[in-house]
């Protein structure tokens, strides 16, 4: 992380100081806000998080409960949301308290005695070279805990305000704050008698499956709930099962139970099937306990024995797939001439099983695609139309995680002496190839103002166009740090460009990146026509470059300025710009770059590739980014 840029300060650095429109704002509830967020779940505290990375914009968050969630809830975290965390400068804290999911083991019943298991199959959780992140699992309550902390350091001190109820959400589309939200006082979930209205330029429901917000703006989830019930429970036990401490699929003649290691070496989480029949009685008289949910875990462990000594949360819940068809409130009929001005996130437009480990790191997503188009396009910086590319790219995402539950369900729950189950290897080859898709890194956006056709994909191979910007270790140039190129960037809604040098010296003549860098530093650039005035040059478009050369073969003196860009007060130039290959993993080779032309990276600000092309594609370059970026100077509403 880079600090003291504006003038050395004791104290900590990774606490900014607070924005100067903090003055002007009033204590307590106010009447209007840039953005109000309803929820302060996963996707509401992401959205929250990246937000407060815009202080000059007014973002007001609510909750309908008392305070931050304590315990229980999500806890599995896929490598795609700890490389979303490294953006916000989290991740080193969330892999140093987690529980890092390294392999997973399959139990069946035993062949030779059907009343008890045996271990069928070992294989590792995550694919080799898939991240540079592992699967972590962390409470919920920790990962909320994170983000909270860090809308509290930066300049928005941003804070949540509790005991606020959602009721009513009306949009007059002429208004200068065109939503207006009722928020019911509440204590203990009761109301207190009291409300407040609050208007806003825009509204994100964050509030959960019974979303008052979807209800308001005529949006419905649609789909089944499976005659399927599971229970949840967080313990400290002792046990004679030999696997307790690794993530493990367990299908036996009485059931199926998936084990999930917890952090701090001792608690357990334990999602354990109900029967329909043998279990009926408490599903149908809802009477559930950890006691009998425990009791229904040794049936399945059988002859291995669960001892509980302390349980820390337990749920029980059925599984049910649903969606909504958008997530904003635009009517089909008026997507082309109306700006939406009301979405929803998360489990207010997608309900699933918890099994797979998608819930929480779903609705993350969710929240991280739009919080940087709402930042940007109240800073002035994003043209209004990037609104619109929210619901039609999560939308089909959350459609693809629908219908992947709903088959990986069918798996899990397969009874061993089904013609589903029958054969232990097929589970294990299913769980296997789905793995790119359980970490989050399957994510594919299709062309859009954001994400252009293929055209030039050839010239970067390991970059899909549309797929998220897959990072790989690298050596800074200027100080001979060794790192990963994604861990370059953070949450800060600006554009990459990653200028990936063709083969010639950077200092030298027919160099092509020499040829791009003098385009940058042009007036035709995208920098100049795309950055307000006054801002720093990298706060909209952040030109990066990796050489060819080692890093002992060139010197910044080698360097064009665009590539050492002054910012701040002092105009300190920024040395942290230019990369070379890590010897034992180019980069070139690793993410099959073509060396003789090199190419140019475009990433969105939330790390997924927006366009390859050639490194004097200028023109190219520009109408692309014309498309989603504001011309400086233009007025914006």
């Amino acid at each position: 992380m880079q600090f003291y840029l504006d003038g050395y300060q004791p104290g900590d650095p990774f606490v900014a100081d607070p924005h100067p429109s903090l003055a002007d704002r009033p204590s307590g509830l106010p009447d209007t806000a840039d953005v109000l967020i309803i929820g302060c779940g996963p996707a509401g505290l992401v959205l929250a998080a990246q937000l407060a990375e815009f202080p000059e914009i007014h973002t007001v968050i609510v909750d309908r409960r008392d305070g931050p969630l304590e315990v229980g809830q999500a806890d599995g975290v896929a490598c795609r949301t700890v490389e979303m965390f490294e953006a916000f400068g989290l991740a080193d804290q969330l892999i140093h308290e987690g529980y890092q999911v390294n392999e997973v083991t399959f139990w069946r019943p035993d062949p030779q005695d059907g009343t008890s298991i045996v271990r069928t199959g070992r294989i590792d959780d995550v694919e080799d070279g898939i991240s540079e992140m592992p699967h972590m699992i962390v409470n919920q309550a920790r990962m909320l805990a994170y983000l909270r902390d860090h809308m509290r350091r930066s300049a928005s001190r941003a804070e949540p305000v509790y005991g606020l109820h959602a009721t009513d959400v009306r949009i007059d589309t002429d208004a200068e704050y065109p939503v207006t939200v009722t928020l019911e006082h509440v204590k203990d979930f009761q109301p207190t008698g009291e409300s407040s209205t609050i208007r806003a330029r825009y509204v994100v429901g964050c509030d959960g499956s019974r979303s008052g917000t979807r209800e308001a703006i005529g949006r419905r989830l649609q789909g089944d709930t499976a005659n399927q019930s599971w229970g949840v429970l967080d313990v400290l036990a002792v046990t004679d099962f030999p696997d307790i401490r690794l993530k493990s699929a367990i299908h036996s003649e009485q059931g199926s139970i998936l084990v999930i290691p917890r952090e701090g070496g001792y608690l357990v989480r334990l999602y354990i099937e109900l029967d329909n029949d043998r279990d009926a009685e408490m599903l149908r008289e809802r009477s559930a306990t950890p006691e009998k949910l425990t009791a229904v875990a040794n049936r399945i462990l059988h002859p291995y024995t669960l001892d509980v000594k302390h349980v820390g949360w337990w749920a029980v819940y059925e599984i049910g797939q649903r969606l909504c068809d958008r997530f904003d409130d635009v009517p089909d009929a008026e997507t082309e001439t109306r700006r939406p001005r009301v979405f929803i996130a998360g489990d207010a437009c997608h309900t699933h099983s918890a099994k797979a480990g998608q819930g929480m790191n779903v609705s993350m997503a969710d929240a991280w695609n739009l919080g940087w188009k709402l930042g940007t396009v109240l800073r002035g910086t994003s043209r209004p139309e990037v609104l619109s590319t929210y619901s039609a790219e999560r939308q089909k995402v959350a459609q693809q995680l629908i219908d992947f539950d709903r088959e990986f369900a069918a798996a899990f729950s397969a009874r061993p002496d089904s013609e589903e189950g029958a054969d232990p290897a097929r589970f294990q080859h299913y769980f296997r190839e789905q793995g790119r898709f359980t970490a989050g890194v399957a994510v594919r956006y299709e062309p859009s103002i954001l994400t252009a056709a293929p055209t030039h994909q050839h010239l970067a191979e390991g970059f899909p166009i549309g797929m998220r910007f897959h990072s790989a270790p690298v050596i800074r140039l200027a100080d001979a740090k060794p790192m990963h190129l994604g861990h370059a960037a953070r949450a800060d809604g600006a554009w990459r460009l990653y200028a990936f040098a063709d083969r010639a010296h950077p200092g030298g003549p027919d160099s092509r990146l020499r040829e791009l860098a003098g385009f940058l530093a042009s007036e035709g650039s995208p920098i100049a026509r795309f950055t307000p005035p006054g801002a720093d040059p990298d706060s909209v478009i952040d030109v990066r470059a990796v050489l060819q050369q080692g890093h002992r073969d060139v010197t910044v003196d080698d360097l064009p300025r665009v590539l050492l860009p002054r910012k701040g007060s002092f105009e300190l130039i920024d040395y942290e710009k230019v990369f070379c290959p890590d010897p034992a993993t180019d980069i070139f080779d690793l993410r099959g770059l073509d060396r003789e032309r090199g190419a140019l990276v475009v990433v969105r600000p939330d790390q997924y590739v927006a366009n390859v092309l050639p490194l004097d594609a200028h023109h190219e370059l520009v109408d692309f980014l014309a498309g989603a970026l504001v011309e400086a100077g233009t007025p914006t509403t």
